[in-house]
């Protein structure tokens, strides 16, 4: 029995011998660092621009409720919704049966001015034969009493005298009855012109080319004037123009000295799953005190009708644009303002912090202003916890998705 303890004990300082060599030789063996591996993308130049993303509704360019000059019955209406009119085109027709007595008169005044310029006239030829004649016979009365005083009575000449001056007056007065004739055709033909052009409004045509969005009358409606602003007369028709439609954007006061006349947009029409282009046509140039926003339009052109009045769209307006400008992503850089930096990978392996200064900023990628950095250097997008100056990593190029313009 104490053979084989002392058995046992040999063993196991055996193997624990034999442990402590492994350890040993284990220790002995130089450890191994691994170098890091880091996504890296590479600094490129592109186009950058940040834009303003408002919903608006479309209205027409122009809309009015189509009214009557004249007050009439409808005779005959040649529309009705939906109908698509060129500018022009006949719209309604009133029956007026008392304008046309009113033409009627004023032809026949003007006849019977005509009439009386005649006669006139005629008075005027014999007025002035009856003072051609009173005027040879003073004149010969007043030649011999002139030759042979005392011949001729005094009396005689001053009669013949007065005889004269009364057919001289006849003759004025009927060149007075002509004016007085012509005075009054040009009255009647002036009032008969007035008739004339309100007998056009009879006729009730679209003012601009458009379509019929709504129809308040029908054949026999009685129509009142629309002469004033205040009137409840009813309109005929109402006219939409839908080849150009109008977009109220409401731009936050901050984006308002970004806004520029004729700028190009993207209008995204969700009901429609398209796109269409439109331009910044005009803005109130004023900040509403209430909404702290400027009203801006924007024009968008509609030659097949495929919008609607009353669609919602989005527009997307630029509002700041730079050209071929150095850019990373947004997640290589690390801080903001005056702090923000950018990891890079030299050639040879090594990591380098470089201050930059940044400039716009879009949904993926951000504008470097200024700094040691390059066009093609490699910036780390992955983590960068533990990485410091001078560290050795290897660089491994992945591709990211970007909002940027790429420029050679």
């Amino acid at each position: 029995m104490s053979r084989f303890a002392a058995s046992a004990g040999i063993i196991w300082c055996a193997m624990s011998l034999a442990s402590c060599a492994r350890n040993s030789g284990a220790d002995a063996t130089p450890a191994v660092t691994e170098v890091p591996t880091v996504a890296v993308v590479q600094a490129a130049r592109a186009d950058l621009a940040t834009d303003l993303i408002l919903t608006a509704e479309f209205t027409p360019f122009q809309e009015i409720d189509v009214m009557a000059k004249v007050s009439g019955y409808i005779k005959d209406i040649k529309v009705d919704i939906g109908d698509r009119v060129r500018e022009g085109q006949l719209l309604a027709t009133l029956e007026i049966p008392e304008m046309q007595d009113d033409l009627t008169r004023a032809a026949a005044a003007i006849d019977e001015a005509n009439a009386d310029l005649a006669a006139a006239r005629d008075e005027l030829q014999r007025a002035q034969s009856t003072h051609d004649m009173a005027h040879l016979s003073y004149s010969r009365v007043l030649d011999v009493s002139k030759k042979e005083p005392g011949l001729v009575p005094q009396q005689e000449v001053d009669e013949a005298h007065s005889r004269d001056l009364v057919a001289e007056a006849q003759v004025s007065g009927a060149k007075s009855r002509i004016t007085v004739s012509e005075q009054r055709i040009r009255v009647s033909q002036a009032e008969q012109a007035r008739v004339k052009t309100l007998f056009q409004y009879a006729t009730i045509s679209a003012p601009f080319a458009g379509v019929v969005t709504k129809r308040y009358a029908n054949s026999g409606s009685l129509i009142q004037a629309g002469t004033a602003s205040q009137s409840q007369a009813m309109p005929v028709v109402r006219l939409s123009e839908n080849g150009l439609l109008r977009l109220a954007l409401p731009v936050p006061e901050s984006a308002v000295p970004l806004i520029h006349l004729g700028e190009r947009v993207d209008v995204r029409v969700s009901a429609l799953h398209r796109s269409f282009p439109g331009r910044v046509a005009r803005f109130s140039d004023k900040v509403d005190e209430s909404t702290r926003t400027m009203k801006t339009e924007v024009d968008v052109p509609n030659p097949t009708l495929v919008l609607v009045p009353g669609m919602y769209a989005e527009v997307d307006l630029v509002t700041e644009e730079h050209k071929h400008v150095l850019t990373v992503p947004v997640e290589a850089v690390d801080g903001a303002g005056s702090a923000a930096r950018v990891f890079t990978v030299q050639p040879s392996g090594a990591i380098q912090i470089i201050p930059v200064a940044l400039g716009i900023e879009t949904a993926r990628q951000i504008e470097i202003r200024s700094g040691d950095l390059k066009d093609g250097d490699d910036v780390v997008v992955g983590s960068r916890s533990g990485l410091k100056d001078g560290n050795r990593v290897r660089a491994k190029v992945i591709r990211l998705a970007s909002d940027a313009t790429p420029r050679p």
